[in-house]
This record gives structure tokens, sequence and C-alpha cells, in this order.
């Protein structure tokens, strides 16, 4: 296992709000992180059927434009009684323009992204499932830190919890205000940062990519 230095880290990532919680997460240990949008870097078609290898293509391509480690984030919701659906597809429910299909394969996510359209599909599709259908659901991170040379590791992180509606609080991004984690009463949306971090999926992936890495 490869230990990361201290010094800059490209996190490879469009999304800011995605780019903040990881920033917060590598603070205390002397990382000095910078988003891909910062370096200018393009963000490469999603071909992978899998967080972990979406993950790993994106950290891939950000380590060899940029010449420093990179580190990618892969994650999205899975709904149980959707068939873990929107999963690896859930930036793509957010897509605003109709005429890009939310599932139309791998790619690249272009278009300005509404999450408050994918959060009324996700609750939608629920609801012509009939009441009985499982709320249930859970969050999955899939992280990559990839090296110019080529080397790369990977960590992975689960929460589980259920699907809430109406959308609940302004913390957060994505799809957080619709999920309750198991245990708890408040979204992640409702929840303070420093209580979402000790639970949440980003947090359980970091958690492994700390032991091994730092």
């Amino acid at each position: 296992m490869r230990k990361l230095d201290a010094g800059r880290l490209v996190i490879a990532s469009h999304n800011e709000g995605k780019v903040r919680e990881i920033r917060e997460l590598l603070g205390p240990y002397g990382i000095e992180p910078v988003s891909a949008a910062e370096l200018d870097l393009p963000e490469p078609d999603e071909i992978g059927t899998t967080f972990i290898d979406n993950a790993d293509l994106k950290a891939r391509a950000a380590a060899d434009l940029s010449g420093l480690p990179a580190l990618a984030d892969d994650s999205g919701i899975c709904v149980e009684a959707l068939g873990d659906r929107p999963g690896i597809f859930s930036a793509r429910w957010a897509l605003a323009d109709p005429s890009v299909p939310a599932e139309a394969g791998p790619g690249e996510v272009t278009g300005d992204r509404d999450f408050n359209l994918a959060m009324r599909r996700v609750h939608d599709e629920l609801e012509a499932l009939g009441p009985e259908a499982s709320r249930n659901a859970h969050f999955v991170c899939a992280l990559a830190v990839c090296w110019p040379d080529g080397h790369s590791e990977w960590f992975e992180g689960r929460v589980d919890g259920v699907i809430a509606w109406p959308p609940r609080g302004t913390n957060g991004f994505g799809y957080d205000p619709i999920f309750v984690p198991a245990g708890h009463e408040q979204t992640f949306g409702e929840m303070e940062p420093a209580a979402k971090h000790a639970m949440s999926h980003r947090a359980n992936a970091f958690r492994k990519l700390v032991a091994a890495l730092f």
C-alpha cells in the first residue's frame, strides 16, 4: 500500500459541493487540495459500470494531465425498491435538459444539473409503486487515488437509511435533503457538516483511505 505524502493533491471533480466536502475531510492531513476545475482539467467520459470503475478513471485522467497525485470520488444513491437505481446514474437523473436520457449509457455527464428534479423523480417512481414499496436506500462512495506513474488505490464506503419526502434542509448537496440515515430523524440536508461527516458514505470511505495512506 503506497502512502500519500503531504502536498498538492488534485480533487478530480467539478462538483463544488463534493470538492468542499473533500477539502474538509482532508484538512487535518497536510494536504493542499486543488480541484480539477481550478486546473481547467476536462471531465472524462464515465464509461465504468461500477462506482470504483468511474472513480478510478477520473483520478487516473487527472493524475495524467496534472502530473500530480489525484483523488476522485464516484458516489450515488441506491433505492431498494427501484432496483438500486439511480446508482451510478445519480448525477444523470439531475440533468435539466429533458433531451438527454438519464440512463443513456456510459458517458460524460453534461449540461445543467437540477437535483430538485432528481429527487422528484425518485419520489415519483416510488409513489408509482404504491404505499407498500420500501423506502430503504443507501449511499455509496468509491474513492480512487492515482499517481502519475499509474499506481492506484481504491476504497469504498456506504451508509444505509430511508427516503423521506418532501426534501428537508439546505445543507449538503445532491440527494441529501431526502435521505435520512438509519437511527436518525434528520436528513443529511438538515445536519450540520460535522454531524454528517461523522457517519456519511464519503466519511466511511475516507476513514479507510486515511488508515491506509497516511
